[in-house]
């Protein structure tokens, strides 16, 4: 069964559909960088780190929550029969980029994998935020024989303020893709290293609002990679503002005289974080180019976003550390809004697979595969 036309669909439709289109010969091509555009424009309006910082109710998050909905980017991967924007791959790709450089401390990207790993089943999308689970490789929610959901799920970002939980579940029969109400499970509070929600998630016989079989070859590494590259593509775009923060900062903070910009050991420090962001930026962008141009999650996937995890992972530890060295004792102040890039980008490496999984499981795979196809797989990316 498909996923029918929903009460939201026109008002969706009307939105896309204001999308500026270049036409090319008889192709209609869609411009990528409006939805973009878009998220940028309300993150500046409404995510300013300044801002958020001195709000410490967080009374931001609502009027931001709210504008995002409007534009329909939570439900960006999500078609349009079955509730969502109907935006590519790519296009959501971009807009993960761009929660990055504001490091937003709102479950959209896991609104936005929740939306997709639900569409891959067509099951329709509810409004509201959502996330996913398991969000570690190395948990399994079962299926059991009456169709109820059993086990556990840790660090699942944002599951308090989740309205429902797009669960991968394992039955005898295969994968499942379900649907449940987060009022259903049990939810123990829990906290990443920026202090944004990081829960686990207890499924104690939970009957699923909706069920479907997974597609054909759809696996936990399926879904793992995917959260790896949107994570991938955040810590990316953190790094990018560490970067703009500590370059401006260095050309205003004045020691012994003269501005510390022109010292040759800080000056050497930003094109080490330069270097970093630079080399996240590379691997995060080329795994989302291959997932959005890929057909399944093949060993050309497999190796694109293991290979930016890690490297991205690497690049949040260092690029971390330099960026607060510039900065020195007042980029570890509450009130400064350092912290918030850089805290957040050392949380999401542990988020779907750290970066030691990771290297794991692409050795083993290389070694699977032999010596022989190891430089044409690489040589071919």
């Amino acid at each position: 069964m498909r996923c029918k036309k929903t009460p939201h669909s026109d008002a969706r439709r009307n939105r896309r559909a204001k999308r500026v289109r270049v036409k090319t010969g008889n192709a209609v091509a869609e411009s990528e960088n409006i939805v973009a555009e878009t998220a940028e424009k309300i993150f500046a309006d409404l995510a300013d780190a300044q801002t958020i910082n001195r709000d410490k109710k967080g009374g931001w998050k609502a009027p931001l929550w709210q504008a995002l909905s409007e534009a329909g980017l939570p439900l960006s991967w999500v078609a349009e029969d079955c509730g969502g924007s109907g935006a590519s791959l790519a296009e959501g790709f971009s807009v993960l980029s761009a929660a990055g450089r504001f490091a937003i401390a709102v479950p959209l990207a896991e609104t936005m994998l929740a939306g997709w790993l639900l569409s891959q089943a067509k099951i329709a999308s509810p409004d509201g935020a959502m996330t996913i689970a398991p969000a570690s490789p190395k948990d399994r929610i079962a299926l059991n024989a009456d169709g109820t959901l059993s086990g556990r799920a840790r660090g699942v970002p944002f599951a308090r303020d989740a309205r429902h939980i797009a669960v991968l579940a394992q039955g005898a029969g295969g994968f499942s893709i379900a649907l449940v109400d987060a009022t259903s499970c049990r939810i123990e509070a829990g906290l990443n290293l920026a202090s944004d929600g990081s829960d686990t998630v207890t499924f104690n016989n939970v009957t699923p609002v909706a069920i479907k079989p997974a597609p054909k070859g759809f696996d936990q590494d399926s879904l793992m990679l995917m959260g790896a590259v949107a994570r991938s593509l955040q810590i990316a775009g953190a790094l990018e503002s560490m970067l703009e923060i500590s370059v401006r900062y260095s050309g205003e903070r004045v020691a012994f005289e003269k501005k510390i910009s022109k010292f040759q050991a800080v000056q050497h420090n930003l094109a080490r974080l330069a270097g970093e962001t630079a080399a996240a930026m590379a691997a995060a962008s080329s795994a989302a180019d291959t997932i959005a141009n890929a057909s399944g999650f093949d060993d050309a996937v497999f190796l694109e976003a293991t290979a930016a995890k890690i490297r991205c992972a690497e690049a949040a530890e260092k690029g971390a550390a330099i960026a607060h060295q510039v900065h020195g004792a007042i980029g570890y102040t509450l009130e400064h809004i350092l912290h918030r890039y850089t805290m957040r980008a050392l949380a999401w490496r542990d988020d779907f697979g750290h970066e030691s999984y990771w290297a794991v499981e692409l050795g083993k795979r290389v070694a699977a595969r032999g010596a022989d196809e190891l430089w044409p797989l690489v040589a071919s990316r």
